[in-house]
């Protein structure tokens, strides 16, 4: 038979294969493999794997040992990574990989059944990815089933890519996670990131491998290894909504049982540790909507119940506090039976029906006769007044003979509730549903069968009568021959627990801040933390600076004041301007030498003229006695007359003769420039004009009568018609001509050298 030979030939090159692969799995000292010292850290380590990596990956080097090559370097680096088997191989020089020892190296009887073996050297299913595609989901998994089932329960959503190397890295202690995790209530799923990029980039994803935890719709990221379990429980504790499990002292035991008003069952949770554990926390976020769990700290409270010291307690409370209504007692208390136990036992004796979700949970559809459920409920007013009929209504509900399978109690707010009360008014019925007792059948979603009870629902304590009737009618319902008084539909009820417009508001912006701080790295809040720091050390300098410049004017207010209390006149204190007289001493400091940019404004005056022209002067130069370019000064004609002729001459070299009369140059102000040499000139009679003749006519023949007002360069005989002008309105002009001075509109008369001042 020819297979016999080919079955042999086949079996040897499966055991040569064997041999090779077992060969391979004996690792070579993994330090020199990825060419690092013993005493490296696992950054350099995990830099010589990347970098050797990407060098002999099968798919990008040519050379025929790159697959041996490429899983020696993947071996020593999973050994060094892992700080246990590091040390084992440190002290023992073990190097076989974990997965892969035995208690016995012999050769297998089996070559078939070694190869294809759970703990052979080719498997690699704890590090395979398709353990990632089994859980991967897509975006409009996540939208329309993630996203509305963490609501209840928390997920931890795994980031990943095919060729990226760490997910690989990760795949063991993501199993690991699974089975920790999952048994607590959290949900573990994937997400491809190149077949997903929009879901990555929703959730801010940069790097790979990521977790991501989801509670009710937000995302937070983790930013610590994935390897590290226990950092990620304490992420997950962390994240959990604020005082979701209060510490409950012996102090506050009465005010928390007793809040069940908001209605919620109440919880105890006791253990024998100082902090409550993750499948608690998980168990009371599932359950927060309907139960408000507290965590005791109290060995009173222990003792008053008799829990016992060493092992795992829960206790359910509902509107009787003095005693529990149900309890569970472990060593550990698995999560399937806390959540078996808080669904039985999730609503109050009488809760209130405040959303359709407790509606649809405490009166199911019921279409079958014979299997029909009631639900009696009682109409009243968010009020205390409605308190007592509340309470005989729940007094009747705890001590009622019907199974909850098949009769539950509850009341209802009308005012939140109008719609839904207003469709089980039967149409052209004048039933006033305040303070009644409604009892329902419901046959499908909107459709039921309802019955008023006959008299209203009172709160006297003499109510045996009251219960007896109800009773009555309740037995009598649940009959199968027995028909209820009218049929309709009914409105979905209103949620009172959703919240308003400025409610989700503050949600959203509590969230946002809350993804912000999370998202919010080293790197970010370092720069961050300067430009915050850079901008509150501006304003402490501005704040400082403004209080500084604030107490120096309630001096200055406080100067004036003094001033003003000691001057008879009251006058407030003002700069001072200084009016220089220009004499031969002064000539030099106020004219000659005055520095680049600096001029000096002068007044030309006569003795009989000082008290008509110094006034109006120095109000008209006043407004510039701040501007430290300026000196202000005055001339008397009859001491500087010989100065300002020569002046003129040098500046009208047309005119070598000129005959100065002292009175027609009273008024006149010369802006003297000391030190590139020219000046303008004021006076109420003289118009500048462009022409040479007009700066020539500055010179007149002073020929003619002194009070007739005649002007350099205009002779008497032409001029004799002209207005005669005051001394006191000469400097009527000067503002407007001072204005146009500074602009730089003024004629400039220039000239080579400052004539010498007279002596006398």
């Amino acid at each position: 038979m020819k297979w016999v030979p080919q079955f042999w030939f086949l079996q040897s090159c499966i055991i040569v294969l064997f041999l090779l692969a077992n060969s391979l799995g004996e690792l070579q000292d993994p330090y020199n493999t990825l060419g690092i010292h013993k005493k490296a850290s696992q950054q350099d380590i995990r830099r010589a794997y990347l970098q050797l990596a990407k060098s002999w990956h099968p798919d990008k080097s040519s050379d025929p040992s790159a697959s041996q090559k490429f899983m020696q370097i993947k071996q020593a680096y999973e050994l060094l990574s892992d700080p246990e088997r590091r040390k084992r191989y440190d002290l023992k020089g073990i190097t076989e990989d974990d997965f892969h020892n035995r208690p016995e190296r012999s050769f297998p009887s089996d070559p078939f059944e070694e190869i294809f073996s759970h703990h052979n050297h080719f498997n690699f299913q704890e590090n395979d990815i398709t353990f990632f595609h089994k859980l991967s989901i897509t975006t409009r998994q996540y939208d329309k089933q993630i996203v509305p089932k963490s609501a209840t329960t928390p997920y931890l959503i795994f980031y990943y890519n095919d060729w990226c190397f760490p997910c690989l890295q990760t795949a063991p202690h993501c199993r690991k996670l699974i089975d920790h995790l999952e048994p607590l209530g959290i949900n573990f799923v994937t997400v491809h990131s190149g077949h997903e990029p929009n879901l990555a980039k929703r959730m801010s994803i940069h790097s790979l491998p990521c977790i991501v935890l989801l509670l009710d719709g937000n995302t937070y990221v983790f930013k610590d290894t994935i390897t590290s379990l226990s950092k990620l429980i304490e992420f997950i504790r962390q994240k959990l909504p604020y005082k979701l499990v209060p510490k409950v002292m012996e102090d506050d035991l009465e005010e928390f049982l007793s809040g069940w008003e908001d209605n919620k069952v109440r919880g105890l949770i006791f253990e024998p540790r100082e902090t409550v554990r993750l499948r608690y926390l998980v168990t009371a976020y599932h359950f927060r909507h309907r139960v408000a769990f507290g965590f005791v700290d109290s060995d009173e409270i222990r003792n008053k119940y008799q829990v016992p010291q060493d092992m795992d307690t829960v206790l359910l409370f509902n509107e009787n506090t003095s005693r529990p209504m149900t309890s569970v007692t472990m060593k550990d208390i698995p999560t399937s039976t806390l959540h078996h136990i808080i669904s039985s036992n999730q609503y109050l004796a009488l809760p209130r029906l405040s959303s359709q979700d407790v509606f649809e949970a405490l009166c199911p559809c019921e279409w079958h006769k014979p299997r029909k459920r009631l639900c009696v409920i009682l109409i009243t007013e968010e009020s205390n007044k409605h308190n007592p009929h509340r309470e005989a209504l729940r007094i009747f509900a705890q001590n009622s003979p019907y199974a909850m399978d098949k009769v539950r109690f509850a009341y209802i707010y009308h005012g939140k509730q109008i719609e839904f009360v207003n469709s089980l008014i039967p149409e052209g019925s004048a039933v006033e549903p305040m303070l009644r007792i409604v009892i329902l059948w419901r046959r499908d979603v909107s459709h039921v069968k309802y019955e008023w009870f006959n008299e209203k629902w009172e709160s006297n304590y003499d109510f045996n009568d009251s219960f007896h009737k109800l009773e009555s009618s309740i037995s009598r319902l649940l009959k199968t021959n027995e028909a209820l008084s009218y049929e309709g539909f009914i409105k979905a009820l209103f949620d009172e627990h959703t919240k308003g417009i400025w409610g989700r508001i503050i949600s959203k912006t509590l969230a946002f801040l809350d993804s912000i701080y999370d998202g919010l790295g080293k790197e970010q809040i370092l720069p961050a933390v300067s430009i915050l720091g850079t901008v509150l050390f501006i304003l402490l300098v501005g704040y400082l600076m403004a209080y500084l410049v604030r107490l120096e004017e309630e001096d200055i207010k406080k100067q004036k004041a003094t001033s003003g209390n000691n001057n008879n006149e009251g006058s407030s204190y003002q700069p001072e301007l200084k009016l220089h007289e220009l004499r031969a001493e002064k000539y030099n400091g106020l004219i000659r030498l005055l520095k680049p940019g600096c001029r000096t404004i002068l007044l030309i005056l006569d003795m009989q003229s000082r008290q008509q022209l110094i006034p109006p002067f120095h109000k008209s130069v006043w407004p510039y006695r701040k501007n430290k370019s300026l000196m202000f000064a005055y001339m008397y004609v009859e001491r500087g007359l010989s100065w300002y002729k020569e002046l003129l001459q040098l500046a009208l070299p047309d005119e070598p003769d000129l005959n100065i009369n002292p009175r027609n140059c009273v008024g006149t102000v010369l802006a003297l420039n000391g030190h590139r040499k020219y000046f303008c000139m004021f006076h109420a009679k003289h118009t500048e004009r462009r022409s040479k003749k007009a700066d020539a006519s500055l010179t007149s023949k002073c020929n003619g009568d002194p009070e007739s007002g005649a002007f350099i360069g205009f002779d008497s005989s032409s001029e004799s018609d002209e207005e005669v002008l005051l001394e006191e309105n000469l400097l009527d002009g000067l503002p407007n001509w001072l204005d146009r001075l500074f602009e730089g509109t003024t004629r400039r008369y220039h000239f080579n050298y400052w004539p010498d001042f007279p002596n006398k």
